[in-house]
């Protein structure tokens, strides 16, 4: 999906000293796409700032621009050349990686004069294609990296990648081919990291990959069938909010709720972002979803017995080749009973190399378009209802921005940034800084969004 403005990094409230030393080689960066490219751009930029590099937040100011590119779809791929063929027209010395990367004739074909094209994740190629384009040239008195590195997030929080790649087969994704099968970072490399991040003031850790709760179960050897379960309770530890991104509804998820139930005793957030993509069976099958789908609404009276106040996040695909509008409708009646919080849809569309493009029965673009608007019209209502009940409580927030007009936006443990709702405070609101927490009433509810104020 297209970024919003904001949250590219050249243009967002990113952490990067603007200063340049005179002499000093700079790098720009476009970063495209998920959260999980986003973390790589930082690993690069970090590199780069040890290395001497001084980092550019415009063209101009840049000897080279790096676009971090994202692949997944083909509009995604539409957005990543335009980002490269602006960066060409901007400045003229451009480094292309990311997921588009891994079919460099595909970005070399339409932009003859990158430098280079890398893969993703492929750091080391990155950096060497940055020396061969600008020499580093560091000043070992002046250049010394952050202990926090470089973060393209606001100070409050921070994405924490815990793996690469993924093992399933979606017919419908190309990810695996694009990143590999999965691959789990140390759970100690994984703490140090959470833990420097926490000691650098963030607030809130937003756990990252592509099967959050797959985590470890690559390991031969492993002390616990699950490692993601011991995770969870080590960072639940360090004393901050940590929300859990794309969790796949294993089984042995339920394990995890217990601890979300904890509330103060535990910074695990009631919050699982679950893609589910759709409902009915034969789709399912149809797009080799790993999930026992049948079984998925039990597994949510679950959660919810053990934690009534979770909250469930998905995606969903309308359009899907072969969806009949019985399957349709089917999924139109499994949100009525899953009565999920937070919810975003998206209409099928082809992506090269998807075993999904070949499927027979392709679902014409009128109808996809008139399926998505009734979807996103039973989310909407269904969010309205669960917002409006909110109404009268007292809940914690976290602090994201206070405006020249002293208006706060903030949000609540069941938003993450970017994607969800927020809480905006208009009364009282100026002394308040980023990353704070405090205690709001909540006074009115609209169909996304809540407006409070302080207790």
């Amino acid at each position: 999906m297209q970024n919003p403005p904001d949250l590219r990094p050249d243009l967002a409230r990113a952490r990067i000293s603007d200063t340049v030393r005179d002499g000093q080689p700079t790098i720009g960066m476009v970063s495209l796409g998920c959260p999980k490219a986003l973390v790589d751009s930082e690993r690069i930029l970090t590199r780069l700032r040890a290395e001497g590099y001084g980092i550019s937040g415009d063209y101009a100011g840049a000897d080279a621009v790096i676009v971090n590119t994202c692949g997944f779809l083909d509009s995604a791929k539409a957005e990543s050349l335009g980002a490269i063929g602006e960066a060409l027209a901007e400045n003229g010395r451009v480094i292309v990686t990311g997921c588009l990367g891994a079919e460099p004739e595909y970005i070399t074909g339409a932009h003859p004069k990158v430098l280079a094209v890398t893969g993703p994740h492929q750091y080391e190629q990155v950096l060497d294609a940055v020396h061969a384009a600008v020499p580093p040239a560091p000043d070992p008195f002046i250049d010394l990296l952050p202990a926090s590195g470089v973060s393209l997030t606001p100070r409050h929080y921070s994405y924490l990648k815990i793996a690469e790649g993924c093992n399933h087969s979606c017919k419908f994704c190309i990810i695996p081919d694009m990143r590999g099968r999965l691959v789990s970072r140390p759970q100690r490399a994984v703490m140090r990291e959470a833990e420097k991040l926490v000691e650098a003031g963030v607030k809130e850790l937003l756990v990252i990959s592509q099967d959050t709760s797959a985590y470890g179960t690559d390991w031969k050897d492993r002390d616990e069938k699950f490692p993601i379960l011991g995770l969870s309770k080590a960072l639940g530890a360090l004393g901050v909010w940590v929300r859990m991104h794309y969790i796949y509804p294993y089984p042995h998820v339920r394990e995890m709720i217990p601890l979300m139930a904890q509330g103060a005793e535990n910074g695990l957030l009631p919050y699982l972002d679950i893609p589910f993509q759709h409902s009915h069976p034969d789709t399912l099958r149809r797009m080799a979803r790993p999930a026992a789908a049948e079984r998925t609404l039990d597994e949510i009276a679950a959660w919810r017995s053990a934690c009534p106040d979770i909250t469930l996040r998905s995606t969903f695909i309308v359009g899907y080749p072969g969806e009949t509008e019985a399957e349709f409708r089917h999924l139109l009646d499994w949100m009525d009973e899953a009565q999920l919080d937070r919810v975003g849809c998206f209409q099928y569309e082809n992506v090269a190399g998807a075993r999904s493009n070949a499927l027979p029965d392709h679902v014409p673009e009128e109808v996809k378009a008139e399926r998505w608007a009734r979807f996103m019209e039973k989310a909407q209502a269904i969010s309205e209802a669960k917002l409006a009940a909110k109404v009268g409580q007292e809940i914690d927030v976290i602090v994201d921005e206070v405006d020249e007009d002293g208006i706060a936006t903030c949000r609540t443990k069941a938003d993450a940034p970017e994607i969800d709702g927020n809480l905006f405070i208009d009364e009282g609101a100026e002394a308040l800084a980023p990353g704070q927490i405090v205690r709001v009433e909540v006074d009115e509810a609209g169909e996304y969004d809540l407006w409070g104020r302080l207790v």
